[in-house]
């Protein structure tokens, strides 16, 4: 298998180095997905074996079925391996426009802080409403 990722290496010239980069990581994702599903499937057939000669064949019999159970679960996981350069592309590029946005929410908080102390001292400065007067001279006890 190592001479024909080095053909294709070499039939590739240096044009297109992402392209190549990225069938070579393709390629080595499926030829370990499916050493990993050749490891499995020969674990399986040895345990069918064993079940055969052994005399707690009741308790073999459980591991060829949670092995092969396990093998979606292997594809299942080469799927996630093939989108996870995606996602954290996807991921690295909403975190950069965060960054971006980062002094623009600073003058937004400037702006907004100066209006509320703005408001403050306008208040303060404000005379006392007719209903603030009104209940500050009238007794309690009415």
């Amino acid at each position: 298998m190592a001479t024909n990722s080095s053909s294709t290496a070499a039939s590739s010239g240096g044009g297109g180095g992402g392209r190549v980069s990225s069938s070579r990581e393709g390629s080595a994702k499926a030829m370990v997905a499916e050493q990993i599903s050749q490891a499995v499937q020969s674990t399986s057939n040895l345990l069918h074996l064993m079940q055969e000669s052994s005399p707690s064949q009741v308790h073999l019999a459980k591991l060829p079925r949670n092995l092969l159970a396990k093998a979606s679960t292997i594809k299942n996981t080469e799927q996630i391996l093939e989108q996870m350069p995606r996602v954290i592309s996807s991921l690295d590029a909403h975190l950069d426009n965060g960054l971006q946005s980062v002094p623009h929410l600073k003058t937004v908080t400037q702006l907004l802080a100066n209006m509320e102390s703005c408001q403050l001292k306008s208040l303060s400065k404000a005379p006392p409403s007719r209903e603030e007067s009104v209940s500050a001279t009238t007794p309690a006890y009415l």
